[in-house]
């Protein structure tokens, strides 16, 4: 039997997929948001140094052609294929996921790692809060659509999994406002508690697809770290960052605040992706590559919560998820 390392919160993306290689080979992973400089690029370089097909996806095709040439520059032998993809728009999710179930391959693991910018209020298309939409009801419609994908991986040695890069941010709120889901207030709206909101909504949907899969399907949420990323960086998000204590009025990261890499930031998704060790635990939220169920808020960890969730927003999409 194998023994795996222990992960720390120095451990990098690459140090947990040379961990895991093993697990890596021969996989299929989709993963969402991979511009450069980001988590979601980290992750699937570590991924795509060991995996069979790794696809990367974004609203922007120009920068997935930026991040598949850095990929293939780093990793020469990956096998990358490039997904447009626009989480804040069902019919741009439906389009994606339709070129998706084309592909030959089965789908073994589904990344969502895309998130909106926390920025002011804004309504999709589909009249919805952006951040909400971006971050939790384009990835649930996406799994949905994808779940026969997932399902053809699956083997009596192998369960497909589903990863949400969600945040500690799901606890600094009260959780998931239900009703203003469907119905969001500019009014009302405050960007860091809607933030909150969407990251709440990833721990929630993680809990309750792995229930509601009875065992076909494995879904992990998980916190990356505090990171300098693009997001961090954006015009439109860097006061929210300040209030949170993140950034200085010089819109520097404060130096009294623990930060990783973008590297370390990725590791732990890898490990959600792919360390056997957690497949007993489906439902689990990670931090530092590690299970840490206790830091879920108790909004979070509540079962009715998740299932009030996932039928909330089966409604808004108008298809339900079954198996």
């Amino acid at each position: 039997m194998s023994t795996y390392p222990t992960f720390s919160f120095e451990t990098t993306a690459e140090e947990v997929a040379t961990a895991f290689a093993q697990e890596i080979a021969g996989k299929n992973v989709l993963i969402t948001g991979t511009s450069i400089n980001g988590i979601g690029f980290e992750t699937a370089l570590a991924i795509a140094r060991h995996a069979n097909l790794v696809i990367i996806t974004g609203y922007n095709d120009t920068r997935l052609k930026l991040s598949e040439e850095a990929i293939k520059k780093a990793a020469p032998s990956a096998n990358i294929r490039r997904l447009t993809l626009d989480l804040s728009s069902l019919a741009g999710v439906r389009k994606a996921a339709a070129e998706v179930n084309t592909y030959a391959e089965p789908l073994h693991v589904l990344i969502h790692n895309a998130a909106a910018a926390i920025a002011p209020f804004k309504l999709t298309v589909d009249g919805l809060e952006n951040q909400m939409a971006t971050d939790h009801v384009g990835p649930f419609l996406l799994t949905k659509l994808l779940a026969p994908k997932l399902l053809a991986a699956a083997t009596p040695a192998y369960t497909p999994r589903v990863v949400f890069v969600s945040s500690l941010g799901h606890a600094l709120g009260a959780g998931v406002d239900f009703a203003a889901l469907a119905r969001p207030d500019a009014a009302a709206y405050q960007p860091a508690e809607w933030y909150s909101q969407a990251k709440a909504a990833n721990v929630l949907t993680a809990l309750e697809l792995s229930r509601r899969s009875k065992g076909r399907i494995n879904a992990y949420s998980l916190h990356p770290g505090v990171i300098y990323t693009n997001m961090v960086a954006k015009d439109e998000s860097v006061a929210v960052f300040q209030a949170f204590g993140l950034l200085d009025a010089a819109r520097r990261p404060k130096v009294d605040v623990q930060w990783k890499t973008i590297a370390q930031g990725a590791a732990t998704t890898v490990a959600a992706a792919f360390d056997p060790r957690i497949d007993d635990a489906p439902g689990a939220y990670l931090d530092d590559a590690n299970i840490a169920n206790e830091a879920v808020a108790p909004h979070c960890a509540d079962p009715a919560n998740a299932e009030k969730l996932w039928t909330l927003t089966e409604e808004i999409i108008g298809e339900k998820l079954t198996f």
